[in-house]
């Protein structure tokens, strides 16, 4: 059963725990709320004010599982924090594991800083969680897909508009590091994970999946110099950094530019052309 008070007050309590700058927000100059404010917490957690606040109020339906995880995800909880805010809500708390989608606090806050830098999350099969603005503007958003399809590997072979944001002649290498990747992550996890999930729907839609999969190739790491050919801004040259999550598998990669080569220059013209795109 629901714990309504119980719920309420761990809301509140981590609400008012968090600052703007906690989660990516600028603070303003005449703000008086000790923490974050209402409206502030239900755009990050994806849902109406009104919904939020009777949440606090002790009112409303029972939140959905759904729904939770989006609230843990939006006040930046931990994972015993989630599992806590779950119980409270009358579920049963995911299972730990390394293919889990709840981003740690750490990781949410290095990437709330990338402001004015393209960076993404995403898990071990090429499933992006979580972008920077200018990462949306690089790439398009990501994390509108559903299914197996959210998975980049996956896209590559079932998707031909997956192909046309990397240059023509990183294809045959990207091809082989997207196979490798998914056989040494099907490997690790077994028979009954979503890699290997992914890997028999590959052979069976793919030809070419199935050709290169045969060659058993493993161990074909990313390029640290990556080729993206941008509709709006052309050929892009940038370098990929990444910072690996142990617990949950999780990657973050920023991509930057040489300073003062032209790739410098039209990342700083796609960040304008992104803000005018969101206004």
């Amino acid at each position: 059963m629901i714990d309504r008070t119980g719920l309420a007050e761990f809301l509140r309590h981590r609400r008012e725990a968090l600052q703007p700058e906690d989660v990516g927000l600028p603070r303003g100059r005449r703000r008086r709320t000790s923490g974050l404010r209402r409206e502030e917490v239900a755009a990050l957690c994806h849902m109406s004010t009104d919904y939020y606040a009777r949440l606090e109020r002790e009112r409303g339906p029972q939140p959905s599982e759904q729904m939770i995880a989006s609230i843990a995800q939006g006040l930046h909880l931990s994972l015993d924090e989630r599992d806590h805010l779950f119980r409270l809500a009358g579920h049963t708390a995911p299972p730990h594991g390394l293919d889990g989608e709840h981003i740690s606090p750490g990781l949410l806050r290095v990437l709330d800083r990338l402001h004015d830098t393209p960076a993404e999350i995403v898990t071990e099969l090429g499933e992006t969680l979580r972008q920077t603005p200018l990462g949306v503007a690089l790439t398009g958003d990501l994390t509108g897909y559903s299914g197996p399809a959210r998975s980049i590997g996956y896209r590559w072979f079932t998707d031909p508009a997956a192909r046309a944001l990397y240059a023509p002649e990183e294809h045959a290498f990207l091809t082989r590091m997207f196979v490798s990747g998914l056989r040494g992550v099907a490997t690790l996890r077994g028979p009954g994970s979503r890699a290997a999930h992914y890997a028999d729907l590959l052979l069976a839609r793919s030809e070419e999946f199935r050709r290169v999969w045969d060659d058993h190739e493993v161990g074909i790491r990313p390029r640290e110099v990556k080729h993206f050919v941008h509709p709006e801004v052309g050929a892009l040259e940038l370098t990929c950094q990444t910072l690996l999550d142990p617990h949950q598998s999780h990657l973050l990669l920023v991509y930057t530019a040489v300073p003062g080569s032209e790739s410098h220059e039209k990342l700083r013209l796609l960040s304008v052309i992104g803000a005018q795109t969101l206004r």
